[in-house]
């Protein structure tokens, strides 16, 4: 969506690194240690008039306007302040200009473009980015404007739709089928083996519940890594095996190509506790070898289980994703005309301005030829109407032009010129 002054012409963007496109536990790599800082170079080193950084454990997202943005030039600067390549950078990154940038983030509050469909966290880490950005104003009218349209409209999808009724994420049901099936997951040991989307999915059902859980990964780094950045308390892949005897609830959510948790390491765990497992494998290839479920005490419940479940709630959300669109597309149109009205305002100003000074000019004029005729109270009548005709005969057409601007006319910005030109406006 290209924003407009009579002076000069604003451009949205946007870039992003999220869940979609880098692992999670990669995506540390990408964020900003700093955030005020990293606002401070992107407007000094980008050129940017306005920018909100939007920094989550999903996603790391710069929104910003400027004069004909060099996009290129900001991914330097994100480069330049994580320190990574440039090279390495631009292979992940996702870039928007115009209107698809305020469909992303309308999509974004509204849970469409959450891990989890419909979550409610995204709209509250919207409204922080926003905050903090307004607060040291680096950001001003137009991203205001933008953001704040999608704060309501994530209000709105979630109080007039379904849209985050049910679990529709494998992880958040994972963790509802353990909670059914312990009294209190709160005193349970639970080990969370992966770092990676379905794990992260895990880890931020377990988190939003305030349930510690240990992770741990194929290398202590990447388990390290995803406790920093989502949660858990790392834990060594040998270490995590010798300790299973310890261990009530086991989430599995790997892409190894073999089984973590054979029968024989079940089996050796069961003989050193009375109490039962349950495992829950959420991997592709299965890590958890099927005959585990034959031994006494194990519950074991598998990927296909789960995602049954979770597609019979996905099937019942297609109407609320439908009318969360539906309000998303009307919301898009009322921006753009926000934005429509906000290009008229300079000519409506100067217009004004214009007029005005002939106004003062030609009541100095009369004024001067009544000369001592007139005491206070006549000078206040004379001057009030003087004001009324201006209102009188500006309103109607400054309005006028508003509208037309507004509408779908492919034309409006001939009309601002042609209203400029009737009114000898120019364009300094």
């Amino acid at each position: 969506m290209t924003l407009y002054t009579i002076e000069e012409p604003l451009q949205v963007v946007n870039a992003r690194v999220t869940f979609r496109n880098a692992p999670i536990h990669l995506l540390e790599k990408f964020a900003f240690k700093d955030l005020d800082i990293a606002h401070k170079l992107f407007l000094e080193k980008s050129g940017l008039k306005e920018c909100i950084i939007l920094q989550t454990c999903n996603r790391v997202e710069v929104f910003a306007v400027s004069n004909n943005p060099d996009l290129h030039k900001l991914l330097e600067v994100w480069a330049s302040i994580i320190e990574l390549p440039i090279g390495e950078f631009i292979k992940i990154v996702e870039t928007n200009r115009g209107d698809d940038v305020v469909l992303h983030i309308l999509k974004l509050a509204a849970g469409l473009d959450s891990l989890v469909l419909g979550e409610h966290q995204v709209l509250n880490q919207v409204k922080r980015a926003l905050e903090f950005s307004r607060k040291n104003r680096y950001a001003a009218y137009y991203l205001s404007t933008i953001f704040n349209k999608a704060i309501k409209v994530g209000i709105r999808v979630r109080t007039s739709t379904n849209l985050n009724k049910g679990s529709v994420s494998i992880g958040s049901m994972s963790v509802n089928l353990a909670e059914e099936y312990f009294d209190d997951l709160q005193k349970k040991c639970i080990l969370l083996i992966g770092s990676g989307e379905g794990a992260s999915l895990i880890a931020k059902s377990l988190k939003q519940r305030d349930i510690n859980f240990l992770i741990t990964s194929r290398t202590y780094e990447r388990a390290k890594s995803f406790a920093d950045t989502v949660a858990g308390k790392p834990i060594l892949f040998e270490s995590a095996l010798e300790k299973l005897y310890e261990v009530d609830l086991i989430f599995v959510a790997t892409a190894a190509p073999y089984y973590l948790i054979t029968y024989d390491r079940i089996e050796k765990a069961m003989n050193s506790r009375q109490e039962g497992i349950m495992i829950l494998d959420l991997s592709n290839p299965r890590a958890v070898e099927e005959r585990v479920a034959s031994i006494s005490k194990i519950k074991l419940v598998n990927m296909d289980q789960i995602v049954e479940i979770v597609e019979k709630n996905i099937r019942s959300r297609r109407n609320e994703i439908y009318s969360a669109e539906r309000i998303i597309e009307n919301e898009m149109r009322c921006v753009d005309s926000i934005f429509k009205r906000k290009k008229a305002e300079p000519v409506v100003t100067s217009i004004f301005k214009s007029v005005e000074v002939i106004r003062e000019r030609e009541l100095k004029k009369a004024l001067s030829i009544l000369g001592d005729k007139l005491g206070p109270k006549e000078f206040r009548v004379i001057e009030q109407f003087s004001h009324a005709i201006v209102e009188g005969v500006l309103s109607v057409p400054m309005n006028n032009l508003k509208k037309e601007i507004e509408s779908d006319n492919q034309k409006h910005e001939d009309l601002i010129k042609m209203a400029a030109k009737l009114f000898k406006y120019e364009d300094k």
